[in-house]
């Protein structure tokens, strides 16, 4: 919604998978370089402590056997016997007073040295480093047999291989994310095809072509519900296309025979002088037709008014009772000419409501007990029922009458049928009423139908409570 708002587009699906592939693929070889580069910096540290403290002990046995009164040549003879075979290690002694026993470090560092404050023993968390100019050092001061010692190892060979091992780690990581992101662009191209396939299939659909279907099987199991909606889709439009176009047909229809049949009455009443009675009856078989157009016409658009989606119903609380009754009161008049009773079944000591539009729905029922009169021969009755159902409430509207065939039910509700397949034209109506009906009930959530069985045709109009 944001995107639409703005006037920017949307990302497309392939950019988006690149580049949370590409960030993942990316964070996931960095954390990694970072964890191997840790772990080597932390394998040099224990190999630094584990030289330094065999060091330590080699001294401080040098220092613990020896006699105090012993000289000092002897004892920096053994000194130097302690670290013979350890390469890269410094270290120096000196005595309380800080005078140098046994040096073998640079003097630099022996400054250093004699600065710091002397541990009472090596520990690998307190090792320090030193830096002198290109050389880098770790090590400790310890205070050994009430001697203060020296010891260090050259971190020189470290401090070189990290930084090439941090370089090689960095572009192999760069190198790996870039391949992993032209997998993906090629993974999702590949993977995409299906839809690029299926949008060059829809492009070629047009109004002749509504019944191509796609097959779900044919495609992958991801797009198979995306295929069986779009196929319910052009069902629908084709549906909805054919519909239109009967009704089209079926409108031209309609309209014909009247035109031409005032067109006839016209040259007829023109091709001679006439008498004024027979002008007269001219003009009034002439407005008869001109109000079944009348009729015709205010019926199409009263179906495209309901049958718009955007059409907010005004709704309001009616008693249908009340509303079957005064229907009743408007065909009395005719009920009584035809000889066809009309009853209520069903009404209740408390009047049955429901949320609906008061005047569409008093022409469902209206057009549903005129259908039924029309068909009832004399001495019959018409039964309308209101049943209180679990969320809807449903009219029945139910006469004697001839079955109608099962081809014909499915299509009842559709406009201008008939199930006369002469399409003769009646004064009654021009196959409408039921069409209007079955929009009625669905501008309201409901539905309309029909059972033709044993002799009786009974239609009912469902409309949900709320």
């Amino acid at each position: 919604m944001t995107n639409e708002a703005s006037g920017t587009r949307p990302w497309s699906l392939a950019l988006r998978i690149t580049l949370a592939v590409g960030l993942s693929v990316a964070m996931v070889f960095a954390l990694s370089a970072w964890i191997v580069s840790r772990s080597v910096e932390q394998h040099f540290e224990d190999l630094d402590f584990g030289e330094l403290q065999a060091v330590t002990e080699s001294i401080a046995r040098a220092l613990g056997t020896l006699p105090r009164h012993d000289d000092e040549a002897a004892l920096r003879d053994r000194l130097a016997r302690a670290v013979a075979g350890h390469h890269g290690v410094y270290f120096g002694v000196f005595d309380a007073r800080g005078r140098a026993i046994y040096v073998d470090a640079p003097q630099a560092l022996l400054s250093m040295a004699l600065a710091a404050a002397p541990r009472r023993s090596l520990e690998r968390d307190s090792l320090a480093s030193w830096a002198i100019g290109n050389d880098s050092f770790r090590g400790s001061v310890i205070d050994m047999h009430g001697e203060r010692v020296l010891v260090t190892v050259s971190t020189n060979a470290h401090q070189h291989y990290l930084p090439h091992l941090r370089q090689g780690l960095f572009w192999g990581a760069v190198l790996a994310t870039a391949m992993s992101v032209l997998a993906v662009c090629v993974s999702v191209r590949w993977g995409h095809a299906p839809l690029r396939r299926i949008g060059a299939a829809v492009r070629e659909i047009n109004s002749d072509q509504l019944h191509t279907r796609f097959e779900p099987a044919a495609v992958p199991a991801e797009l198979s519900t995306f295929v069986a909606s779009f196929n319910s889709m052009l069902g629908q439009l084709q549906a909805s296309f054919e519909r239109l176009s009967h009704f089209s047909a079926d409108i031209a229809h309609e309209l014909r025979t009247p035109v031409t049949n005032l067109m006839t009455q016209t040259q007829v009443a023109l091709s001679k002088e006439r008498p004024a009675a027979a002008y007269r009856e001219i003009l009034y078989t002439g407005l008869d037709e001109l109000d079944r157009m009348r009729k015709m016409i205010g019926d199409m658009l009263f179906l495209a008014q309901t049958e718009n989606p955007q059409r907010q119903l005004r709704t309001e609380t009616v008693e249908l009772d009340a509303e079957v009754r005064s229907v009743f009161d408007y065909f009395e008049a005719w009920s009584e000419e035809a000889g066809v009773e009309l009853r209520l079944d069903g009404a209740s000591a408390e009047p049955l409501c429901v949320r609906a539009h008061r005047g569409m729905l008093q022409r469902a029922v209206s057009n549903l007990v005129g259908n039924a009169l029309r068909h009832t021969a004399r001495g019959e009755v018409v039964v309308v029922r209101l049943l209180e159902e679990r969320s809807a409430v449903r009219i029945e509207v139910e006469n004697p009458g001839q079955e109608i065939g099962g081809e014909h039910l499915p299509h009842l509700f559709d406009r201008f049928y008939r199930v006369d397949p002469a399409r003769q034209r009646t004064v009654e109506g021009a196959g409408l009423g039921l069409a209007i009906v079955r929009a009625i009930a669905q501008a309201h959530g409901g539905s309309a139908g029909i059972v033709s069985e044993e002799g009786r045709n009974m239609f009912w109009l469902s409309i949900p409570r709320r």
